[in-house]
């Protein structure tokens, strides 16, 4: 083996790792407040009563991970499929306009979940492998609150205000 080669293979040995432990670092990117939990059924919207509960929402660039607040441990990780931003509508303004976010899936046991994330909102819609029900949960953006870590708080945050004109889903 010749020296040359014996140092691209010392290179590669060191900084492969360092380079894999950088891409599994998961940053908090925002804290959110469900507001809204609904079953729809075939052409019938059905509201499910719920208290409100904030997830912590955190990404690597290629991932996002969205947990209960106070329980890190257990959470659903999503793919980022989609990250040059969401179309939306807002009330009264007629014209589509694109903001800032993703678009990320998760399939799990068969069950399917799309997540929609950005600055303002978080939308999750889970779509069940054998039921003609789908159900959707809408957050808003929240305060972070003082149980965050200190590492999440060197981290970049989005604007944490939630939007003014969004709306839960109107029954058709």
């Amino acid at each position: 083996m010749g020296r040359g080669r014996i140092t691209r293979t010392l290179i590669f040995a060191i900084f492969l790792p360092l380079g894999l432990a950088a891409a599994d670092e998961f940053k908090h990117v925002g804290d959110f407040l469900l507001k809204s939990h609904f079953k729809v059924t075939g052409d019938k919207l059905t509201p499910i009563p719920i208290k409100p509960i904030h997830f912590r929402v955190y990404s690597d660039g290629t991932r996002v991970k969205v947990s209960a607040e106070g329980n890190d441990d257990s959470h659903t990780m999503f793919t980022i499929y989609r990250s040059d931003g969401i179309g939306r509508q807002r009330t009264g303004r007629g014209a589509l306009e694109v903001i800032p976010g993703l678009q990320a899936t998760c399939q799990t046991g068969g069950v399917l979940r799309h997540l929609r994330l950005t600055r303002e909102s978080m939308t999750i819609t889970t779509f069940p492998g054998v039921s003609d029900q789908t159900i959707v949960n809408h957050a808003v953006a929240a305060e972070p609150t003082p149980s965050a870590s200190p590492s999440a708080s060197k981290t970049q945050s989005p604007a944490n205000e939630p939007e003014k004109n969004e709306q839960a889903p109107k029954q058709p």
